[in-house]
């Protein structure tokens, strides 16, 4: 299994890529980063990255629902193509308190002008907020493929 840094490089081959980051988003702790930097504050860009992503994972209006309300099954990446922000139901349901291991939201995705910006959550083994930031230029990137390969990416990485 890859480590931060060589998952990190192999996000950065990703066509247009400009910059990859780890961040642990409740503390906008920047675990590794690749490539540019938005502005020349590497500290802010994570902090104000993690804070987009904790917004994201927080909000109740993106509380993961499957068929029934409930816990659909496995997820086995095949959507058929489409995406509502959210996922298929699999990570959503949790213990009844309120707090799932997981946000129920996959990924997030912003779009400019120039660029693409992909937020992809990270399955931890210990009860973590962390998330798979990689900043693509419009006019070189691919947005499915690039949202496909940061999926598998976040799959493989192990994080100890």
């Amino acid at each position: 299994m890859p480590g931060i840094d060589e998952c990190l490089l192999e996000a950065m081959t990703v066509n247009g890529a400009r910059g990859a980051a780890l961040i642990e988003w409740t503390s906008g702790l920047a675990l590794g980063m690749a490539g540019e930097v938005r502005d020349e504050d590497p500290e802010a860009t994570a902090a104000e990255t993690a804070e987009l992503a904790r917004m994201a994972a927080e909000q109740r209006a993106f509380a993961a629902l499957g068929p029934g309300g409930g816990k659909s099954g496995a997820d086995d990446g095949t959507d058929g193509g489409t995406d509502n922000g959210g996922d298929d139901g699999t990570n959503g349901g949790g213990n009844g308190d309120g707090r799932d291991r997981e946000p129920a939201v996959e990924d997030v995705i912003i779009t400019t002008r120039t660029c693409y910006h992909l937020l992809r959550f990270v399955d931890t083994a210990f009860d973590s907020g962390v998330f798979f930031y990689l900043w693509l230029d419009r006019r070189e990137g691919n947005l499915a493929l690039a949202r496909l390969r940061l999926r598998d990416l976040c799959r493989g990485l192990a994080l100890l």
